[in-house]
């Protein structure tokens, strides 16, 4: 029976595949395990975040896999919840990250003093420490939902800003746009048909790489009391209500979601890692 297993599974099948193909299934998996994450976000019931004092301060067990808080509230769905927000979050923010280093990049191509100004813009931007800009950009607008959105895309837009200007300059002095230009082609027009779809694969790695940041950072500032409103199930809101409660055992409070954080964190990175070797031809093909 164990042979005629071996002969149905190859176990050296997959060791034959060179690193495009590996880094498309660990893309497949992460994707899957991504959604079903927020899916389970949106779809679980909100019973578990409601006050329930007969079940305050309860240890991990089958009814509560997270335990529950000193409000008998369960952990698991807070968690659950919480995810999913700092997902939508840190999409939105990722976005709007990347749109505005597409927009500001393609400035170079204009003039040199717009090149100038952008550098400037980049090397200012990326002198400021993340952090402290972020609790500055939240604390003026306000801070909540908007005021976090709009500080994380105002702060992680100028590394990428950097990797497409290179991309554009290298881009602007080819044949074919000078042809475009002797042609009379205005440079929106050059923009929208020869640069824009070179850039389109910086893009979307671009995006899946300050997406674990953006979320990262909203947590830390939310955690620091400048971020999401103490009403929403942030993961930062969560693990800064623990805080007060770890001196009296109540450990599961911090381990729980800082460990769904860190692994949600840690999936879109190597997603985006395992897309850049998807879409490489050079390192696709190494064994």
């Amino acid at each position: 029976m164990s042979e005629k297993i071996y002969t149905l599974i190859p176990v050296n099948y997959f060791k034959t595949w060179n690193s495009r193909k590996r880094a498309l299934l660990a893309s497949i998996l992460a994707v899957s395990l991504l959604l079903i994450l927020v899916i389970s976000g949106f779809f679980i019931g909100d019973g578990g975040l409601a006050v329930n004092f007969d079940a305050q301060n309860s240890a991990p067990s089958w009814a509560h896999p997270f335990g529950t808080d000193w409000l008998g509230r369960d952990m698991f769905v807070r968690t659950l919840k919480g995810l999913t927000l700092s997902f939508w979050v840190g999409l939105l923010a990722a976005f709007c990250s990347v749109i505005i280093s597409l927009v500001f990049s393609l400035f170079i191509i204009v003039s040199k003093r717009a090149d100038f100004i952008l550098t400037w813009l980049i090397d200012l931007f990326l002198s400021v420490p993340h952090i402290l800009a972020l609790i500055l950009i939240s604390f003026m607008l306000g801070g909540g939902l908007k005021g976090v959105i709009i500080a994380l895309a105002l702060t992680h837009w100028a590394l990428l800003a950097r990797l497409l200007r290179a991309e554009i300059l290298q881009i602007k002095n080819s044949e074919y746009i000078m042809a475009s230009r002797n042609m009379g082609k205005s440079w929106f027009w050059i923009a929208r048909h020869h640069i824009f779809p070179h850039l389109f694969q910086q893009l979307g790695i671009g995006l899946l790489l300050i997406f674990p940041h953006a979320i990262l950072h909203e947590a830390g500032i939310t955690f620091l009391g400048f971020g999401l409103s103490s009403e929403q199930p942030a993961i930062g809101i969560i693990l800064a209500e623990s805080m007060r409660y770890l001196s009296s055992g109540m450990w599961w409070l911090a381990i729980f979601p800082g460990f769904m954080l860190f692994a949600m964190i840690s999936i879109f990175d190597n997603l985006g890692h395992n897309l850049r070797k998807v879409f490489d031809p050079f390192k696709g093909q190494k064994h």
